[in-house]
């Protein structure tokens, strides 16, 4: 399959998955009136689509890959802010697992591009 836009990257779409997910727990209860944990969670959210985004642009796959290394760890911090929202009672464990497991499989989805990158001539 050819790329054309960031929108075609699979990691992309599971990164908007995730983001949709952490802004849904974020909104509710208590958790939404946490508003520097809050707004932590969302941006780290945000940032793995954007990075991924961002990256596509760089013009060459060693920036790319650069940009896609942001988003792990953004995917990462993300794992990191679960276990304060869980630890404070803001997630249920149902949602910090389905959180973490999408955070997970976003990590690795852009983990398995990256490799990809790493062995292929740029082609846009």
């Amino acid at each position: 399959m050819i790329i054309r836009r960031f929108e075609d990257i699979e990691g992309w779409q599971l990164a908007r998955e995730l983001t949709k997910l952490v802004y849904a727990s974020a909104r509710r209860g208590t958790f939404a009136k946490d508003f520097g944990l809050r707004d932590q969670i969302t941006r780290a959210a945000g940032s793995v689509m954007h990075n991924i985004a961002a990256g596509f642009d760089g013009g060459s796959n060693p920036e790319f890959i650069k940009f896609l290394r942001y988003s792990q760890r953004s995917c990462s911090e993300i794992q990191s802010q679960l276990y304060v929202a869980l630890d404070q009672c803001y997630v249920t464990r149902e949602e910090f697992d389905a959180i973490y497991n999408q955070t997970a499989l976003t990590h690795s989805k852009v983990g398995g591009f990256i490799r990809y990158l790493l062995n292929t001539p740029i082609s846009r």
